[in-house]
């Protein structure tokens, strides 16, 4: 099956329970008007009739315990993001699920994962993002639970969140990359040694080259596995790339070393699902963020210049 053989499945998922500031729930809506949905149907798909998981207003909540600010109301999201990713990827679609911020990962990726779990195989994931999310609630500084998905899709972390991957059980680090990591915390660094996690650092970047990079990375995470999910948070492009984020770190990857790496994806056919997260309108600059980030979802789903 090709990629234009599998209808996308828009999931929407305007979520920043997870996050330190306010304005990534208004992701979702801010890539609708720069007009993905037209923008996909003129790469040749079909364009399923989009959903949107429920997610409660903070207003509404208490934060809960300082370790894991609003767990329940963000176990819920994910939950409700699962069931709604394992629907399409049942029914042969390809998910594309627009945030919110990076906490929903643990419900998009654990899908993914007990999907191919139930055909007998296994997934890898490539982690594109300026920070690790590697922070367990015990390393955490902050409590916010989006600085934190990756740890507890490697079984790091809250038992409730690690649990949303059985039976299939926690991600192989051997089949799971970061890309354009650059900001760690002291526990994170720690982790990534302990579980021997492929790190691709703005250094390693620099030193070898995006190609290089984009396709060692896609060999580790399609070794023995169907594909890989990939998880795109806006905030591993520089800010002058990408201003509409909350989390911003200087020094990140440019809007063309992006592309490359999205063409590449692309070209590997072996992306099974993907999630486009932390991009914020509140944040930005006349929507220029969302409207960049649609042109790198397009290069990621099959868009070439020739």
């Amino acid at each position: 099956m090709t990629f234009l053989d599998r209808p996308i499945q828009i999931l929407g998922v305007p979520l920043d329970l997870g996050a330190a500031r306010r304005g990534t729930d208004g992701g979702p809506s801010a890539l609708r008007v720069a007009g993905l949905g037209e923008a996909l149907q003129g790469l040749g798909y079909q364009v399923l009739r989009e959903r949107d998981i429920a997610v409660p207003a903070m207003e509404t909540r208490d934060q809960g315990q300082s370790g894991l600010r609003y767990k329940r109301e963000i176990l819920t999201v994910c939950q409700r993001l699962q069931e709604a990713s394992l629907e399409a990827l049942e029914a042969g679609q390809l998910p594309l699920v627009l945030g919110g911020d990076h906490s929903l990962a643990m419900g998009s990726v654990s899908a993914t994962v007990l999907h191919h779990h139930r055909q007998g195989t296994a997934t890898g994931l490539i982690w594109m993002d300026a920070h690790g999310d590697l922070n367990t609630p015990e390393s955490s500084p902050s409590g916010n639970i989006h600085g934190m998905p990756l740890a507890h899709l490697l079984g790091q972390g809250d038992g409730d969140f690690i649990g949303l991957l059985e039976p299939a059980g926690p991600i192989d680090p051997r089949r799971v990359v970061l890309i354009g990591v650059r900001e760690l915390d002291t526990g994170e660094r720690q982790r990534i040694r302990e579980l021997g996690l492929r790190v691709f650092t703005m250094r390693d970047i620099d030193e070898l080259g995006m190609a290089e990079v984009g396709r060692r990375a896609i060999a580790i995470a399609g070794e023995g596995t169907a594909g890989f999910h990939l998880s795109f948070d806006v905030d591993v492009c520089d800010p002058a790339v990408i201003p509409g984020s909350g989390t911003l770190v200087p020094g990140g990857i440019g809007f063309r070393e992006a592309h490359l790496l999205l063409e590449l994806c692309a070209e590997s056919g072996g992306l099974l699902a993907m999630d486009v997260v932390e991009l914020n309108p509140f944040l930005d600059q006349a929507n220029v963020s969302a409207e960049r980030t649609v042109a790198l979802i397009r290069s990621a789903l099959g868009q070439t210049i020739l």
